[in-house]
C-alpha cells in the first residue's frame, strides 16, 4: 500500500489518477478508482467500493465478505481517493483486504497517513519552482513545472498569453508566492482576465499581508490555498458568493434544475441561477460535466468545504439543506410514479446520477425524528433504483434502519415493509421477508387498503414459490391480480401475472401459463413499459420451451435479453442466459449449452446466488447440467463452462444473442501507450465522430448509463471538460501511435 499525502490542492488526486493510468497494464484484473469525498457515512464505504468494482451482490452476506471474495485472487490496483474523513475506516478496510488478497495493491490519497502495517507514504510535493538549467533565454531555458501550469491555464483565459523574457521573472514570482500549489495556480491564473501578471503579483502580496498581519514568515501551504480561495470569494459578486455557498449542499454535483430549485430565493431569483453558474464557471469555482442530455456542475472538494463554511456562517444552512432534502425526496416520489412506462430507462439513469444526493437526503431525514416517515417513504419510493443498480444491499440497509426508527402503523410503513420484503426475497432472506409481510398485511387489513394487501399477497406468493409450494403461491398470486386490478395498479398487476404464469408453468399447466404470460405482456405494452415486459417475455419463454417450441422460446429470451442488457440488469440477464442454455441442451447443442451455463454462472457469481429470486427454476438448471454432462463428459463440460465464464461481458452476451463478436486483436503494445482502456478508446472514437450517447449505446449494444460512465472516466483521466477535447486528444494520440487501441476484455462481474 502506498498513501499519497499532502495539503488540499497539491494534486494528490491527479497524481493518483496518472499513476493508475500508467500502471494499468501491470494489473491484468483491473485498476479501480474509488472517489470517497462523496461518502459521508462510514457504513457506506464498502458499498461505494463495491459499486466502483461493479459488484452487484444480491446475497445476504456481510459486504466485507463479498468484497474480500471478489478480490482474493485478483491481481488488481485499488485507488482510494480522499480518505482523510474516513481515516480509521479506510485503515481497517485496507488491512483486511491486503491480508486476504495477496496480489492486491492499494494506492490511497489522504491529508493524513492511514497508519497501517506495511503502508508506504509519499508526501506529494508542490510543483517545482525552478529549473535545473538556470541559463538561457525564456525561449530555450526549460520552464519550471509551476510556470508551465500557470502558462497553460493563463492561455485558457487569455489565448495570446506567453511566458517571455520580459515577464518570466514575474510569473515565477507569482508561482513562488503560491508555493507551487496546482489549485492555487489555477485559481490565480483566472485573474488574468482582468489583471496583468504584474498586477496579479502585487495583489497576491496584498492578500497575504492581510492574512498574516504583515508577517514576513513564509506562509504555510494550507494558508496559501485558503488565501487564494478567500480572494476568489472576495472577487465574486454578492449573488455569486451566495450561490457558491448554497451549492455546497450538493453531494456529487447537481444539474441546473436542482440548482434552481434549491438555491433560489432570499436574494436570488430562479431565472438568475443560470447566469450566476456561468459566472462561477468562468472563475473556476464550478466545473462542468456532460451527461446524457444534461449538464451537471460540481465544486472541487476544497472549494466545496469552503462554501459549506460560508453557508454555516450565513445562518441559511438549515433552510438550504431542507430545500435540498425536499427536492430529492420529490425526485424519488416522481420516479416511483414514472418508472412504469416509456420514461423508465431515463429515470433510472437519472437516479443513478443523483445517488450521492439521494443518500444525503435520506441521511437528513433519518437524522431528524420529525422526518423519519419522510425518509421511510423515500427509501420505499427508490425500490426500483435499489433493485436495478448496484445498491440492492444498500437499499435494504436504508429501509431496515428507517423501519427500526419508525414505531407507527402508517400506510407508509406498510409500503416500506412490503418493498423491503422484495429486497429480502432477492437476497434469499425468506424468514425476514415473511415477518415484514405479516406486519404489512396487518396494517393493510386494519386500514382496509387494497394496494397494501395486493403487494403483500404478491410477495408472499414469491416466498411460497421459492419454497416450491406452487399451489399456495398460485392462490396468493391470484389474490394479488384481483386486488391490483381493482385498484388499477398496472405495476402490481403486471408483476402478479408474470409470477402466476411461472407458477402454472411449474405445475405443467401450459394453457394457463401461456395465457397469463401474454396478458402480462399486454399490460406492459399498454403502458409503453419495457423492464416488466422483458420479464414477462422471459417467463413466457420458459413455458414455450417446456411445450417443445425451442426456436420460439430462444427468440423470446433473446428479445428479453437485449432489453435487460440495455438496462444492465444482472438478474434479468442471468435468467435469460439460463433459459437459452436449457434451450440449447434441448436442441442437443451441448457445447453451446455448457458455454452458456458458464456465462450465466459468472453473472450469478457476481450477483451472489444462482437464479436469485427465481429459486423454483433451479430444477431446470440442474437437469440441463446433467444432460450436458452425460453428452459431453465431465471434463468437456467443465472445460466449456470455464470457457464461457472467462469471456468478457460483451462477448458473453454477443455469444448468447448469436451476434458476431468483434475480432480479438489481443492486447498488443502501442508505440504510444494510451491512458484509456480499450473500451474507453472505442467510445472516444465514436465521440470523435460526433455520435451522441444514445447512438453510442445503440452501436455498442450497451446502456446509456454505461456509456455515460465511460465518458465521465475518460474526461477525468484526461483532465478534460468537453467532448471536443476528447476528439482532439484522440486525433493527436492516434497520429502518434499509428494504431488504434485494442478492444475491451473486461470479465464478468
Amino acid at each position: 500500500m502506498v498513501t499519497l499525502t499532502g495539503v488540499g490542492g497539491v494534486g494528490k488526486t491527479r497524481l493518483a489518477t496518472r499513476m493508475a493510468t500508467v500502471l494499468r497494464r501491470a494489473f491484468p484484473d483491473g485498476v479501480w478508482m474509488v472517489e470517497l469525498a462523496e461518502v459521508e457515512r462510514p457504513e457506506l464505504l464498502i458499498a461505494s467500493i463495491m459499486e466502483a468494482l461493479e459488484i452487484r451482490d444480491h446475497s445476504h452476506r456481510p459486504p466485507m465478505d463479498v468484497l474480500v471474495e471478489r478480490l482474493r485472487d485478483e491481481h488488481a490496483l485499488l485507488v482510494l481517493d480522499n480518505c482523510e474523513h474516513l481515516q480509521q475506516e479506510c485503515a481497517v478496510l485496507a488491512e483486511t483486504l491486503l491480508r486476504s488478497a495477496s496480489r492486491l495493491r492499494i494506492l490511497a490519497t489522504s491529508r493524513h497517513v492511514l497508519g497501517i502495517a506495511g503502508e508506504r507514504t509519499f508526501p506529494v510535493p508542490p510543483l517545482s519552482l525552478s529549473s535545473l538549467d538556470a541559463h538561457g533565454t525564456a525561449g530555450t531555458r526549460p520552464m519550471p513545472e509551476a510556470v508551465q501550469l500557470f502558462a497553460d491555464r493563463a492561455r485558457s483565459v487569455v489565448p495570446e498569453f506567453a511566458v517571455t523574457d520580459a515577464n518570466r521573472a514575474t510569473v515565477e514570482s507569482v508561482c513562488r508566492r503560491l508555493d507551487g500549489l496546482p489549485l492555487a495556480i489555477e485559481l490565480a491564473a483566472v485573474r488574468l482576465r482582468a489583471l496583468s501578471v504584474e498586477q496579479l503579483l502585487e495583489r497576491l502580496g496584498d492578500r497575504f499581508r492581510l492574512l498574516t498581519g504583515g508577517s514576513r514568515a513564509v506562509l504555510p501551504r494550507h494558508q496559501t490555498l485558503r488565501a487564494l480561495i478567500d480572494w476568489s470569494h472576495l472577487l465574486c459578486t454578492e449573488q455569486e458568493r451566495v450561490l457558491w455557498a448554497r451549492m455546497s449542499v450538493f453531494t456529487g454535483g447537481c444539474d441546473l434544475e436542482a440548482a434552481e430549485e434549491v438555491c433560489s430565493g432570499d436574494g436570488i431569483h430562479r431565472a438568475e441561477i443560470v447566469d450566476l453558474i456561468a459566472a462561477l464557471m468562468e472563475k473556476s469555482i464550478l466545473s462542468r460535466e456532460d451527461h446524457v442530455g444534461v449538464v451537471r456542475y460540481r465544486l472541487l472538494e476544497s472549494i466545496r468545504q469552503y462554501g459549506r463554511e460560508r453557508l454555516a456562517e450565513s445562518g441559511q444552512a438549515p433552510r438550504i439543506r431542507r430545500a435540498c432534502r425536499d427536492y430529492y425526496r420529490g425526485m424519488a416520489a416522481e420516479a416511483r410514479a414514472r418508472l412504469f412506462g416509456p420514461d423508465q430507462i431515463a429515470w433510472l439513469g437519472r437516479l443513478q446520477l443523483e445517488h450521492a444526493n439521494l443518500r444525503t437526503a435520506l441521511e437528513s431525514c433519518l437524522a431528524d425524528p420529525a422526518e423519519i416517515q419522510v425518509g421511510l417513504g423515500m427509501a420505499a419510493d427508490l425500490l426500483y433504483h435499489w433493485i436495478t443498480s448496484f445498491y440492492l444491499a444498500e437499499g435494504r440497509r436504508w429501509m431496515d434502519r428507517a423501519l427500526a426508527l419508525d414505531s407507527g402503523e402508517s400506510e407508509i410503513r406498510a409500503r416500506a415493509l412490503w418493498s423491503n420484503s422484495w429486497l429480502a426475497i432477492i437476497q434469499g432472506d425468506l424468514d425476514d421477508a415473511a415477518a415484514m409481510l405479516k406486519e404489512s398485511r396487518a396494517i393493510g387489513e386494519r386500514r382496509g387498503r387494497e394496494e397494501i394487501l395486493g403487494y403483500v399477497a404478491l410477495y408472499s406468493g414469491m416466498i411460497a414459490m421459492y419454497r416450491q409450494d406452487a399451489d399456495t403461491a398460485i392462490g396468493l398470486y391470484e389474490e394479488a391480480v384481483e386486488r391490483h386490478t381493482a385498484t388499477g395498479d398496472p405495476v402490481g398487476h403486471a408483476l402478479a401475472l408474470i409470477r402466476l404464469s411461472l407458477a402454472h408453468s411449474f405445475l405443467g399447466d401450459s394453457t394457463r401459463a401461456v395465457s397469463l404470460g401474454e396478458r402480462g405482456i399486454a399490460v406492459c405494452e399498454a403502458h409503453g413499459e419495457g423492464w416488466h415486459r422483458a420479464y414477462a417475455m422471459m417467463a413466457l419463454g420458459v413455458e414455450v420451451w417446456r411445450k417443445g417450441d425451442a426456436a420460439r422460446a430462444a427468440a423470446m429470451e433473446r428479445e428479453s435479453l437485449r432489453f435487460n442488457r440495455s438496462l444492465d440488469d444482472p438478474l434479468g440477464i442471468g435468467v435469460n442466459l439460463e433459459v437459452l442454455a436449457w434451450v440449447a441442451a434441448t436442441e442437443r447443442q451441448f457445447t453451446r449449452a455448457a458455454r452458456l451455463l458458464g456465462i450465466a454462472g459468472a453473472v450469478w457469481k457476481a450477483v451472489g446466488a444462482v437464479l436469485s429470486g427465481y429459486g423454483h427454476l433451479v430444477r431446470y438448471h440442474d437437469a440441463c447440467e446433467d444432460d450436458t454432462r452425460r453428452a459431453l463428459g465431465s471434463s468437456a463440460l467443465r472445460s466449456e463452462t470455464e470457457r464461457g465464464a472467462g469471456m468478457s461481458a460483451e462477448d458473453g452476451l454477443a455469444y448468447a444473442l448469436e451476434e458476431t463478436p468483434p475480432a480479438d486483436t489481443g492486447d498488443r503494445d502501442l508505440d504510444v501507450p494510451s491512458p484509456l482502456t480499450p473500451r474507453e478508446t472505442q467510445i472516444a472514437q465514436l465521440v470523435a465522430q460526433g455520435a451522441s450517447n444514445r447512438r453510442i449505446a445503440a452501436d455498442l449494444v450497451i446502456s446509456q448509463r454505461t456509456v455515460e460512465g465511460h465518458i465521465e472516466h475518460i474526461m477525468n483521466k484526461l483532465g478534460f471538460h468537453s467532448r471536443v477535447q476528447i476528439a482532439g486528444w484522440l486525433n493527436d494520440h492516434e497520429r502518434a501511435a499509428g494504431a488504434q487501441a485494442p478492444r475491451a476484455t473486461r470479465r464478468h462481474g
